[in-house]
């Protein structure tokens, strides 16, 4: 229904909120399985080398973002990717029937989730680059890291309290992603300041679903004083954020390294991915240079879109809060809609007629459902678009087997797409095996093959911004947060 505005570097978002496509390597077509897509993403299987072997197909579970796993211009790439598929040609070096070669699909799952789909059999290695302890659990072992000794820096903004040492930590928030590496250093860390008589470092967890780009863009935009990320990362992203200031000398952790993890019954696997590393990781020709085009060079990150955190929302928050109060909808997931929408720009009129801050379409607005004229307007604008939102929502998705996040999500979908669209997917998603009460993972996969990326990056996009203002919100809000509160 709405132009999106696409902007450079979204498909980086898609994974990190829940993107579940299922991604083919080059020649996928020669593989010997016949299964569907949808029977692969979803049936369990938890078999060694040899079983996969004669299934034909190694699901390698992934996030994305712009140095591991991304699209460009229709082409995977990333440090992950390109190490992946250097393993997928090993493995097949001695194979010449090309029926019986053994390709590598790549599984996009939200970070949050991958050790729990390598459990429970969706997929058969992580990749994702994540430093991960050598005994995850009973059922997760690591590989040997292939880039050793990452180390764990502490990133500020420029001009702010100044730091003169990890001591200077005491007493102060820090943020870091909830249930990382780098959250369990950090506390080690605050233990021992309060062993040495100091105060405990005001650790603040990072919903698990933000990318550490994501973390460092808070911190760029000031919505978050400091964080701890890794430094490659930090020295990567600081180029394109000016205000972001990598502290090389404030480090929190050094020794861990990044590795890959496989299930720990599949020793077969787990030998071969060493053996594969120890040969090709960081310090050989190809570990090397796959590092320097990824996390040193890397020429398809590029400045993120605009985001200007809160700060824009403060004269748009009464409006927001206005007309979600008045139909129930969370007035921050509002703002998250506009500005991907319309980047708070009322000024904005797309191609396809659609303008103003919730890119409204006169012929939406003229709907006798909706019936609000002088969509030009600011406040008709958003009254427009909030009240075509409650429409989808009573209309479409008012059905009690929706989670409340589930049925934002297909709101924001038909608002791109169109409900009966996004209601035609969903029963095409049950037919596949699939969940038609989900969209992540679930009516996603559906929608990427019938409509293509943009709806499924417009409603990745949206839960980035919403899950960023929440942050932003929760963390000792300025005045104008407050202000909007009060209305």
């Amino acid at each position: 229904m709405l132009d999106i505005g696409r902007q450079a570097g979204t498909a980086a978002a898609l994974a990190g909120l829940g993107l579940g496509l299922l991604l083919l390597g080059p020649g996928a077509a020669q593989a010997h399985t016949h299964q569907p897509t949808a029977t692969i993403l979803e049936k369990a299987f938890a078999g060694d080398l040899p079983e996969l072997r004669a299934r034909g197909v190694l699901r390698v579970l992934v996030t994305c973002d712009r140095t591991n796993f991304f699209i460009d211009r229709g082409r995977p790439r990333g440090f992950e990717y390109e190490l992946m598929r250097a393993y997928e040609q090993e493995l097949n070096r001695d194979v010449s029937d090309p029926h019986r070669r053994l390709r590598v699909v790549f599984v996009p799952v939200p970070k949050g989730e991958l050790f729990d789909a390598l459990r429970q059999g969706r997929g058969d290695v992580v990749a994702a680059g994540l430093k991960i302890p050598a005994r995850v659990d009973d059922q997760v072992a690591a590989t040997d890291p292939y880039v050793p000794h990452v180390p764990e820096v502490v990133v500020t903004r420029a001009g702010g309290d100044p730091i003169g040492s990890l001591e200077d930590l005491a007493g102060r928030p820090v943020h870091v992603a909830a249930g990382s590496a780098q959250f369990e250093h950090l506390r080690a860390l605050s233990r021992r300041l309060v062993a040495s008589g100091a105060a405990p470092i005001l650790i603040r967890a990072v919903d698990p679903r933000l990318l550490p780009r994501d973390i460092l863009e808070r911190v760029d935009a000031g919505d978050i004083e400091r964080a701890v990320v890794d430094a490659p990362l930090a020295r990567l992203w600081a180029r394109k954020l000016p205000n972001l200031v990598v502290r090389e000398d404030l480090v929190v952790h050094r020794e861990a390294g990044l590795a890959w993890a496989a299930r720990r019954d599949n020793p077969r696997l787990l030998s071969s991915l060493n053996g594969f590393l120890a040969r090709h990781g960081k310090g050989s020709l190809l570990g090397n240079v796959l590092y320097a085009r990824y996390y040193e060079r890397n020429p398809w990150i590029g400045r993120p879109a605009g985001w200007d955190g809160h700060r824009n929302l403060q004269p748009l928050l009464g409006l927001f809060r206005k007309y979600g109060e008045r139909y129930g909808v969370d007035w921050l997931a509002i703002a998250a809609q506009a500005y991907q929408e319309s980047h708070l720009r009322h000024d904005r009129v797309s191609p396809a007629g659609a303008v103003g801050i919730m890119q409204v379409r006169p012929s939406t607005a003229r709907d006798p459902r909706v019936g609000i004229a002088d969509i030009e307007q600011l406040d008709n604008n958003v009254h427009a678009g909030v009240k075509y939102l409650h429409l989808l929502r009573e209309r479409y998705f008012d059905e009690p087997g929706l989670t409340a996040e589930d049925r934002l999500n297909f709101i924001w979908a038909a608002y791109n797409a169109g409900p009966t669209r996004i209601q035609r997917l969903r029963r095409e998603a049950a037919r596949s095996g699939l969940d038609p009460d989900r969209w992540f993972g679930h009516v996603e996969q559906i929608a990427a093959r019938r409509i293509g990326r943009e709806t499924v990056e417009y409603v990745a996009n949206i839960n980035k911004y919403y899950l960023a203002y929440r942050l932003a919100r929760e963390e000792a809000p300025p005045a104008e947060w407050r202000v909007a509160s009060s209305e």
